[in-house]
C-alpha cells in the first residue's frame, strides 16, 4: 500500500495518510443517530414558542453541564496555523474540510432541518433540563462524574462538551419522542432479554465450509474423530476468524443470533457434533462442547437496563424509520454537487424544503466537526511540501500513477497481462475507505510519492540484510506454544507449575487459563513458528536455544509483558538456494528499509519544526535547531 506503511509516530497523520478520515466513534445507539445528524444539533430543538424558521433556532445552543473551556482565538480568525512561519488560513481549512467532508456533513445537515420541522409541527420540545438530566444519567451509567465523563470524550472519542449536546444527546432525545409508542417495551421483550444476556449458554466449536460436498467430506473426518474437531477446523474451514481460532466462537445465547443454530446447539449433548446447517451460502458443522447455566442474577434488578438496552435497540431501527418517512415528502436540492445549480446559485449547498444551506454554513459546520483533524493533517502536509520545495523536488502526475501502479503490483493479483490491476486496486481502496479518487491521491499517494523521493538514494541493501533475509524466510523455525502475561509475579507462579509438569498438553491448559492474549487462550499457546530476525533478538535467542520438551525462562518483551515458552521442536530449514531467490529479497527489504527511511523523513520534519495550532491552542517547537536545506536522513545501512 502506497502510504499504510509508512510508519509516522504522530497519530493523526498515521490516519491521514492512510486515508482514514472516519468520522468520530460515538458511544450506544447514539453511532446511528450522528450518521444523520449535523454539527449544530441541540440548538435547532423547537421551543415553547418555536421560530418560523429553523436556523433562527439554531442560534441559540443547549448549555451542557461541562466544566469550563480554556480561551481559545476566536473561531473565525483568518489565520488557523503557522507552520514554519508560513500561515494557513481558514479558508484552505475550509476547503479541504468540504472536500472530506462536505458531501457527509450536508446530507446530516438536511437530516437535521427535516427533525426540526417536523418537531416544529409536532409542538415537541426538548429543553435544556433534559438534555443535561440526560449527560446527567449517562455519566452514572459509567460511573463517573459528569466533568470527568465529558474530559473522556474529549480525550478518547475527540467529542467536545458542545458536540456531545448538540450532535448525541439532544437527537436522542428528539427522537424518541418522536419515535413515541414504537419505543414501548413489552413484557415479552423483557423476558427474551434477559434470557439472552442472564441465561444459559452453549460452548462450542464451528468448521465452515462454502460447498455442501465439502462440508460433507469435513463431518464424516469430524465424526470418526472427534477429539480432533480444533484441528480439523483450523486446516479445514473456510471461515479465516473461527479457523485462527480452532473453531472457537462466542458461546451461543437464546434470541441473539440464528434460531436454527440456537435451536440445534440447545438440543445437543456435550460433545456432539450436529449435521451440516446451510446459513445464507455457506455450511456449518458445530460441535458442542458444554452448556454454560444461567447467571444468578434476579430479573428485577436488572429491569429497568433491560429496558434501556432494548429501547436504545429499538431507536437505531425507528431512527432509521422516521428519517425515510420524512425524505419521502421533503424536497431537497443538492446544489453543492450539480454543476448546473452550483452555476446557477453561487454560494448554496443545498436547498431544503425551501430553506437555505449556505457554502459557508456548511463549511463552518465541517470545521466545528472535523476541523482539530483535518487540520493537523494539512499542517503534515504543509511539512512535507516545504521539504519538497527546499530540494527542489517535483512531483508529478505521472509520480503519481506510477505509485499507485506500484501499490496495486505489491498488493494484488497482477492482470493476464501481467500489469498491475490498477482498476481494481482503486476501486478497492475507494470503497473501503469511503474517499474520492481525488481524495486518494491527494492524502495518500502524493505523501508517499513525496517522501519517497526525498529519501532516494539513501537506502542501501547489503550482504548481512540479504543474509539475514534469508535466514528468516527459508531457515529454521522454532514450533512453540506461548503464555504472555502482564505480571511478573504471576508469570513466576506460572513458570513453576509449568516446570513441575513440563508436558505440551499440561502447558497448553495453564496458556488457556494465564495467557491474557486472547488467540493464544483459545489455541492453547500455539503460536507462530519464530523465526530468526524477526524484530525480537531477546524472544529468538531464548526460542532457538531450547530443544525439544524444554521450557525457557521468562523473557521480558516490554515494561509489563513477560513471556513463558515451551518448545515443542525445530522445523526443517526449506531447500532453497540464496541466489534462486536473492533477487526477489533484493527488491523486498530494499521497499522496507525504504518505507523506515521515509517515516524516520517525516519524524525529522515534525522534531524541527515550529507550530502553532491556533484551532487546537498547541504550540510546537523545534528539539534541535534546523538547517536551511531538510536534514538529511539517518542512514539504515552501511554504504
Amino acid at each position: 500500500m502506497t502510504l499504510t506503511d509508512v510508519r509516522p509516530t504522530d497519530r493523526r497523520w498515521k490516519k491521514r495518510l492512510a486515508v482514514t478520515l472516519s468520522g468520530i466513534l460515538l458511544v450506544g445507539c447514539c453511532i446511528a443517530i450522528r450518521y444523520f445528524w449535523g454539527a449544530e444539533l441541540a440548538s435547532a430543538g423547537p421551543r415553547a414558542a418555536p421560530a418560523s424558521n429553523p436556523r433562527q433556532q439554531a442560534s441559540s445552543p443547549v448549555a451542557p453541564v461541562a466544566p469550563a473551556q480554556p480561551a481559545t482565538p476566536p473561531a473565525q480568525a483568518r489565520i488557523v496555523a503557522t507552520v514554519n512561519n508560513e500561515e494557513i488560513t481558514r479558508e484552505e481549512l475550509a476547503a479541504e474540510c468540504l472536500r472530506h467532508y462536505g458531501k457527509d456533513v450536508l446530507e446530516s445537515l438536511s437530516n437535521k432541518y427535516l427533525i426540526i420541522l417536523e418537531c416544529q409541527r409536532r409542538n415537541l420540545t426538548v429543553t435544556n433540563e433534559e438534555v443535561n438530566a440526560e449527560i446527567e444519567r449517562m455519566a452514572k451509567r459509567f460511573k463517573l462524574p459528569v466533568d470527568q465523563w465529558l474530559k473522556m470524550l474529549k480525550q478518547e472519542r475527540g467529542v467536545s462538551a458542545k458536540q456531545y449536546a448538540n450532535d448525541i444527546i439532544w437527537p436522542t432525545l428528539a427522537l424518541r419522542k418522536l419515535g413515541g409508542e414504537r419505543l414501548q417495551v413489552t413484557p415479552e421483550e423483557l423476558q427474551r432479554e434477559y434470557e439472552s444476556i442472564y441465561g444459559p449458554s452453549v460452548k462450542g466449536r464451528i468448521i465452515v465450509c462454502n460447498t455442501p460436498q465439502k462440508a460433507q467430506q469435513v463431518l464424516a473426518e469430524a465424526r470418526a474423530n472427534p477429539a480432533e474437531f480444533g484441528n480439523l477446523a483450523k486446516d479445514r474451514s473456510d471461515d479465516p476468524s473461527s479457523a485462527s481460532l480452532k473453531g472457537v466462537i462466542q458461546p451461543i445465547r437464546r434470541h441473539s443470533g440464528n434460531d436454527q443454530i440456537e435451536a440445534i446447539a440447545f438440543g445437543m449433548k456435550d460433545g456432539e457434533i450436529s449435521d451440516v446447517i446451510q446459513v445464507g451460502g455457506q455450511y456449518v458443522i458445530f460441535q458442542r462442547e458444554a452448556l454454560i447455566p444461567p447467571r444468578n442474577v434476579p430479573f428485577k434488578e436488572v429491569q429497568g437496563h433491560l429496558e434501556e438496552l432494548i429501547r436504545e435497540r429499538k431507536l437505531r431501527n425507528v431512527a432509521n424509520d422516521i428519517f425515510r418517512e420524512l425524505q419521502k415528502t421533503a424536497k431537497i436540492e443538492n446544489v453543492m454537487n450539480d454543476p448546473q445549480l452550483s452555476r446557477q446559485m453561487p454560494g448554496v449547498a443545498a436547498r431544503i424544503n425551501g430553506n437555505t444551506v449556505t457554502l459557508r454554513e456548511l463549511a463552518d459546520q465541517c470545521i466545528e466537526r472535523h476541523g482539530e483533524e483535518v487540520l493537523e493533517g494539512t499542517i503534515n502536509r504543509r511539512l512535507i511540501e516545504q521539504a519538497v520545495k527546499r530540494n527542489n523536488i517535483t512531483i508529478t502526475e505521472e509520480d503519481l500513477d506510477r505509485e499507485i501502479a506500484r501499490a496495486a503490483g505489491a498488493m494484488l493479483r497482477p492482470k493476464p497481462d501481467g500489469s498491475p490491476d490498477v482498476e481494481q486496486w482503486i476501486k478497492m481502496v475507494t470503497q473501503q475507505q469511503g474517499i474520492s479518487v481525488e481524495v486518494y491521491r491527494h492524502d495518500s499517494v502524493w505523501p508517499s510519492v513525496a517522501l519517497r523521493k526525498l529519501v532516494a538514494g539513501q537506502v542501501r541493501v547489503t550482504d548481512e540484510d540479504l543474509q539475514k533475509g534469508f535466514e528468516a524466510n527459508y531457515g529454521p523455525r522454532v514450533r512453540c506454544r506461548a503464555i504472555l502475561m502482564d505480571n511478573l509475579r504471576r508469570a513466576q507462579q506460572v513458570w513453576e507449575m509449568a516446570k513441575k509438569r513440563p508436558t505440551a498438553e499440561y502447558f497448553g491448559e495453564l496458556a488457556a487459563q494465564y495467557s491474557i492474549e486472547a488467540g493464544s487462550r483459545a489455541l492453547k499457546g500455539e503460536v507462530p513458528p519464530i523465526q530468526k530476525h524477526s524484530g525480537q533478538p531477546l524472544l529468538e535467542k531464548e526460542a532457538f536455544a531450547l530443544k525439544k520438551g524444554e521450557i525457557s525462562g521468562i523473557v521480558q518483551l516490554e515494561a509489563d509483558k513477560f513471556v513463558i515458552l515451551y518448545c515443542e521442536g525445530h522445523t526443517v530449514p526449506a531447500k532453497v538456494e540464496f541466489a534462486a531467490v536473492r533477487d526477489m529479497l533484493y527488491q523486498d527489504i530494499l521497499e522496507k528499509k525504504t518505507r523506515l527511511a521515509m517515516a524516520e523523513c517525516f519524524e525529522t520534519l515534525q522534531e524541527n519544526a515550529t507550530i502553532d495550532n491556533y484551532l487546537a491552542g498547541t504550540t510546537r517547537s523545534p528539539k534541535k535547531a534546523a538547517p536551511q536545506a531538510m536534514l538529511p536522513v539517518k542512514p539504515t545501512a552501511s554504504r
